[in-house]
């Protein structure tokens, strides 16, 4: 039992010092690939929201759930001087303004949460109006900290 004990807080010790030692790149490409699998789901979600795809309530659910799922990983990406090192897309001023930044992604979790939560009833209008509050979320951190050049 003992052994256990000690071999777990060793395990946490490791863990936590090896989080705390984060390089830029690796934050920079950890944040990028959670970007590009929420895009390769939100996508079609805007597709189908312009008429450019079928409407269909079970493929938005899923998808829904997905970008759910990722959303609260995303800060995790932003570590202090990630704003440095490969090439990346977020602005110098997320980490100037990290509490405005994190209470734009917390808006950004709680509209994807939402919008997961209310594809699961299958009210195409209430899903269309949850996606605008999701997207609006979304734009309001990219107007302020994303280059997109």
């Amino acid at each position: 039992m003992r052994f256990a004990t000690l071999s777990l807080a060793v395990v946490a010790t490791f863990a936590c010092a090896a989080g705390a030692a984060v390089k830029p790149e690796a934050a920079i490409n950890y944040r990028q690939s959670a970007y590009n699998l929420i895009g390769w789901n939100f996508g079609p979600l805007a597709q189908m929201m312009r008429g450019k795809a079928p409407w269909d309530a079970a493929e938005f659910s899923r998808r829904a759930d997905r970008v759910a799922f990722l959303a609260p990983q995303l800060l995790e990406g932003f570590p202090e001087g990630s704003d440095k090192g490969a090439d990346t897309e977020a602005k110098p001023d997320i980490w100037k303004h990290m509490d405005d930044f994190k209470v734009k992604m917390d808006d950004f979790v709680k509209q994807s949460k939402l919008l997961a939560d209310v594809a699961k009833g299958g009210d195409e209008a209430k899903m269309k109006e949850q996606f605008k509050q999701t997207a609006a979320a979304c734009k309001a951190c990219h107007d302020k900290y994303r280059n997109e050049e």
